[in-house]
Formats: C-alpha cells, sequence, structure tokens
C-alpha cells in the first residue's frame, strides 16, 4: 500500500519550484490587497486572489495566466456579479452569477478560474457597486504588471507572460 501512495504522489503529486522572490511577491501583493479593501471584505477575497498568484507564479505558461485571461476574466466575473445582486442575494444568486460569469468569459476567451469565483462575491458579501472596478481591476492589472516585471528583473523568476502568437496561427 505504501508503494502504491508513492507512486500516486510521484505521478500525480506537483513539485512547485517557487523562487523565494515569490514568497515576497505574494506577500506583497496580499497587502495591496489589505490597501484596497479596508472594511475587511479583503480578508474574504484571499481565496480567489491567492488562486490568481499562484497561477501567475506556478502556470506562467498556461493560458489561464495571460494578462487578458486574468485581467478581462476577474473584472468581468465580478461585474457578473455586481449585477446579478440587483437582482437578488442568497445562495441560489451566486450560483446563477457563478454560472453566468462561467459562460461569459468563457465565450469571451477570458476563462480564468477565480474569475467565476469573483462573480459569487458581490451577491454573498455585497462589497458595493464599484467592486469590479475599484478592487479586482487594480488588483489585477497590478498583479499581471508586477509578474511581468519581475521575470525580468528576478533570476529565478518565471518568464511571463506568454509571446502572443502570430495572426493566423503562423
Amino acid at each position: 500500500m505504501r508503494n502504491l501512495f508513492s507512486r500516486i504522489v510521484d505521478s500525480w503529486g506537483t513539485r512547485t519550484t517557487l523562487p523565494a522572490a515569490g514568497y515576497l511577491w505574494i506577500a506583497g501583493m496580499l497587502g495591496l490587497l489589505a490597501a484596497l479593501e479596508t472594511n475587511k471584505i479583503g480578508l474574504y477575497l484571499v481565496p480567489p486572489f491567492g488562486a490568481t498568484l499562484s497561477i501567475l507564479l506556478l502556470l506562467p505558461d498556461a493560458t489561464i495566466a495571460q494578462p487578458y485571461a486574468v485581467v478581462a476574466g476577474s473584472v468581468i466575473g465580478a461585474s457578473v456579479g455586481t449585477v446579478t445582486s440587483l437582482f437578488g442575494q442568497g445562495l441560489a444568486m451566486a450560483v446563477l452569477a457563478a454560472l453566468i460569469a462561467f459562460a461569459v468569459i468563457s465565450l469571451i476567451r477570458a476563462y480564468h478560474p477565480p474569475g467565476v469565483a469573483l462573480a459569487i462575491y458581490p451577491i454573498l458579501l455585497r462589497p458595493g457597486d464599484w467592486f469590479p472596478l475599484a478592487v479586482v481591476l487594480p488588483f489585477a492589472v497590478t498583479a499581471v504588471g508586477s509578474a511581468a516585471l519581475l521575470s525580468r528583473w528576478v533570476a529565478n523568476w518565471p518568464a511571463y507572460p506568454k509571446l502572443l502568437k502570430k495572426a493566423g496561427g503562423e
């Protein structure tokens, strides 16, 4: 049984190669989140924003980590939640907002999983009508911008963002 467990971990487990500067970056970005949301709602935003930072740092080549997906997916997800919250509150509306956000950000090719989670927040936590622009947009732009700069300035930082493809698929 121990051998089976070892094989599972070796085959399916993850090996993170997080540079030491990555821990400082995540701490700084979560500090920025605290500054953006001083009414304690920031505490509840740690999961989707922590996931975004992890994706940027550990999966920099993935399509869900690219600047368009991170910024547009996050802001549109939060916007869908904000608009949906105008029609009601509660778990059913939160589920509806998540489904709508998933469909919209997939349709516009901006799928970013934390964007779906961000659609739920306006309904359950009521952070205000300007939440997508006042909190999500600055955080997402700062996250992708700083990740791109650090990939050029810090030796062990993964290259980010992935190069754009030429038109026509070349």
